[in-house]
């Protein structure tokens, strides 16, 4: 009897014990509170994040289709007028490296609505500039404040979301990416052929200023932010180690010359149709930018295949549907012109999927928003780079030398995904 009661009060002050290490644990680290799908603060989300990804992205990929105007206006050449892209670019590359880390310490929802505002206030003063140099600049401002935007938003989407629903956010915020670049291409092409460039970009400022406005009314605050210190050291230093990682120096080197040969082929198709012996108008090379909606499906189906083949394969396939999509850009007809651009488009979409997935399954815990950032940065500067070489190349030889250099571009693709997918196997 004596031994039951014992054994009674032991269990009894374990039971406490366990009790008051919960609730130290509880208090030391509150319980997360999630966003859940069905609920009105989910719903603000996605329309919050899709109305900020629709607006990034037309402010972004807006000046593309009327790079020949451009040159047209201030009397430039290509490779100068592919700087209105360039300079966006190239600023938001650097500047993602420094707004996720910065978000950390200041807050998600503060730095992305700035951003957006920044970026549609620079969008119209841009539309007034009177020197090409001042565009320039502004675009640059541009490119820099909408890293604050891309940086962060998958980071709160991350935080915030159930992580059951948290695949479902992602695709629904990329789909308005995906639409925003294809609106702000289409609008500007169909304004600045029956207006001008200047009102066309002043439509995107204004359309993307409310919608930082509409962006900030919705978006919940953060629930599970904890703000850090920023150590721009430490950071520096952790970038440095992911890139001495063998297989994480290939995919971001796979990132620069993805999208550097995307945005070369599309920055200077325009020229290309523009002239003899197509005479196309701007208006017209407008609709090529509804090309990218076969990213919809080239995309998730590029996921589903690496479910069932090794990814390095898929990769290497998706890298020689591109190549061949650029050779039927070599044809003078313009149906074949135009399905050799969705083909090429469709092998991106694909091809970048792999390669961000494969960035993902590479990256541990701890490291996965710089890994993130470091496969943006060259991303992203890929695009800067091709963008404004490729002007030079048209100088040279026209379309002839665009497609050499994206062809000799992407074997050195295709040679970094054998050695990828060697190091899988």
């Amino acid at each position: 009897m004596q031994k039951k009661c014992l054994n009674s009060k032991i269990a009894l002050n374990i039971h406490k014990n366990e009790n008051q290490l919960k609730y130290k644990i509880s208090t030391i680290q509150p319980k997360k509170i999630y966003i859940k799908k069905g609920t009105k603060k989910f719903t603000k989300v996605i329309l919050a994040f899709f109305s900020a990804g629709l607006s990034t992205f037309a402010i972004l990929y807006c000046v593309q289709p009327i790079l020949p105007l451009f040159s047209k206006t201030f009397h430039i050449s290509p490779a100068q007028s592919s700087l209105s892209l360039s300079s966006a670019t190239s600023m938001m590359a650097i500047g993602m490296l420094f707004t996720g880390p910065l978000s950390d310490r200041l807050g998600r929802k503060n730095i992305m609505f700035s951003s957006l505002f920044l970026a549609a206030v620079c969008t119209i003063l841009c539309s007034i500039m009177n020197s090409w140099q001042a565009v320039i600049i502004m675009r640059s401002i541009t490119g820099l404040a909408l890293s604050g935007v891309i940086a962060v938003s998958m980071t709160y989407l991350s935080e915030e979301i159930d992580p059951n629903f948290l695949a479902l956010a992602m695709g629904l915020y990329i789909s308005g990416n995906t639409i925003g670049g294809c609106l702000g291409r289409f609008i500007t092409s169909i304004l600045s052929s029956y207006f001008s460039w200047d009102i066309a970009l002043r439509v995107i400022g204004f359309s993307a200023l409310i919608s930082s406005c509409f962006f900030l009314y919705l978006l919940p605050r953060s629930s599970n932010f904890k703000s850090s210190s920023l150590n721009i050291k430490k950071l520096l230093f952790e970038f440095l180690f992911q890139c001495k990682n063998p297989v994480l120096s290939k995919l971001f080197i796979m990132g620069f010359i993805m999208m550097g040969s995307f945005v070369t082929l599309f920055n200077y198709v325009g020229y290309r149709l523009m002239i003899s012996p197509f005479f196309v108008s701007p208006a017209t090379i407008g609709f090529l930018s509804f090309l990218y909606l076969i990213g919809v499906y080239s995309s998730p189906k590029a996921g589903i295949l690496t479910e069932k083949y090794n990814k390095g394969i898929i990769l290497i396939g998706a890298l020689c549907l591109m190549i061949c999509g650029l050779i039927l850009t070599l044809f003078s007809e313009l149906v074949i012109i135009f399905f050799g651009l969705m083909v090429f488009a469709g092998g991106f979409f694909a091809a970048h999927s792999i390669a961000s997935s494969w960035i993902g399954h590479q990256a541990i815990n701890s490291s996965k928003a710089q890994i993130s950032s470091l496969y943006l940065f060259f991303y992203y500067l890929g695009s800067s780079v091709f963008g404004t070489c490729g002007g030079f190349f048209w100088y040279l030889g026209g379309w002839n030398s665009i497609s050499l250099l994206i062809i000799s571009t992407l074997l050195i693709g295709i040679i970094l995904a054998i050695k990828l997918n060697n190091i899988e196997t």
